[in-house]
């Protein structure tokens, strides 16, 4: 696991939704993270199509995955703690 990247999904709901929602396997490409631009962006979700929204977040992030993204995503995280915005 690594800092910045998807958020891993309960291995439960994972053969589901790959079989219902296309390259959503995709997201395994890259190491599952403890925050990600899907986090920073967009509330929680527990429906399949909040899946499917989170789901174009993390291929955004794998597609244009760097440091300067990864340091905002991070500094994003911070001020949400801070503020605390994500309760």
């Amino acid at each position: 696991m690594s800092l910045v990247g998807p958020r891993p999904e309960r291995p439960e709901f994972v053969g589901d939704l790959e079989k219902q929602i296309p390259f959503y396997g995709q997201r395994h490409v890259v190491k599952p993270g403890i925050t990600g631009w899907a986090q920073v962006r967009y509330t929680y979700g527990a429906t399949v199509e909040d899946a499917m929204e989170k789901l174009q977040y993390d291929l955004f992030y794998i597609k244009n995955l760097s440091l300067s993204l990864d340091f905002f995503i991070m500094f994003e995280t911070v001020k949400t703690v801070l503020l605390q915005r994500g309760m």
